[in-house]
């Protein structure tokens, strides 16, 4: 955003939450990650352990239950921006962007880690 101002553009950016959509489908999500896991070495495979595919699987079914279905509130922030005579620098769209990453980006990194 910065890197453009001496060029003129103004750039806004636009931070969603989880929605439901086709690119965070679990079903998905979790064949790509299959698909990752099979080409690793065996030693990889043995140092991440023999339930990292099952954690990982069950961590994405479970997100998946906070996922929105109200994309319009992406859409909403993309409008906004574009047609806005005096555009916000940042916009986040979602009750989970606007409650969780915005309070922790002003945390400290070893507590964000942590979280």
């Amino acid at each position: 955003r910065l890197e453009m101002r001496p060029f003129g553009v103004r750039v806004s950016i636009i931070e969603p939450g989880f929605f439901r959509t086709a690119i965070s489908s679990t079903d998905t999500i979790c064949k790509h990650l299959l698909t990752l896991w099979e080409r690793l070495p065996r030693d990889i495979k043995a140092a991440y352990g023999d339930s990292y595919m099952e954690d990982s699987h069950s961590s994405f079914r479970m997100m998946e239950n906070f996922f929105s279905t109200k994309l319009q509130l992406v859409t909403d922030c993309m409008e906004h921006a574009l047609t806005s005579c005096h555009p916000r620098a940042r916009y986040s769209a979602g009750w989970d962007a606007k409650l969780l990453y915005i309070p922790l980006s002003y945390l400290p990194s070893a507590l964000t880690d942590l979280i």
